[in-house]
């Protein structure tokens, strides 16, 4: 089973929002054959806590106009590691610092990347190599 394509649409949405909010290192996992709660993660990083909210707060807005409501989210308060659940696409948005010590990219790195329009990678240097 791969990533539903409403699931790659919300997340190519999540990834462009972050963009607009200079996210730094955005990449996407189709992790639907490992896990049935969701089928994509989206991950990125901000320079400090500030940038993490404006981040997310980005994301959940254009998520919410398509149509995508959040089901969980963690980790608002200390604004270093963000979880939004939106069921079918999990964001992870991370202070830099963060990012580095629990690199999730080596966990999911068996899953296959979802490709990420490409206004969303510029100056992204997480996106070599790429398939989907």
């Amino acid at each position: 089973m791969t990533a539903t394509a409403r699931a790659i649409e919300l997340t190519e949405i999540a990834a462009l929002a972050a963009a607009e909010k200079l996210a730094q290192d955005i990449v996407a996992y189709d992790v639907s054959e490992q896990l049935a709660i969701t089928d994509a993660f989206l991950l990125c990083s901000g320079a400090n806590d500030r940038q993490v909210r404006s981040i997310i707060d980005e994301v959940e807005l254009k998520m919410k106009q398509a149509g995508a409501s959040v089901v969980r989210r963690e980790g608002e308060r200390e604004g270093r590691w963000v979880l939004l659940d939106f069921m079918d696409v999990v964001v992870h948005v991370q202070n830099a610092e963060e990012r580095t010590f629990y690199s999730l990219e080596r966990i999911w790195k068996d899953c296959p990347r979802i490709k990420l329009p490409e206004a969303a990678l510029a100056g992204n240097p997480a996106t070599t190599g790429e398939s989907r």
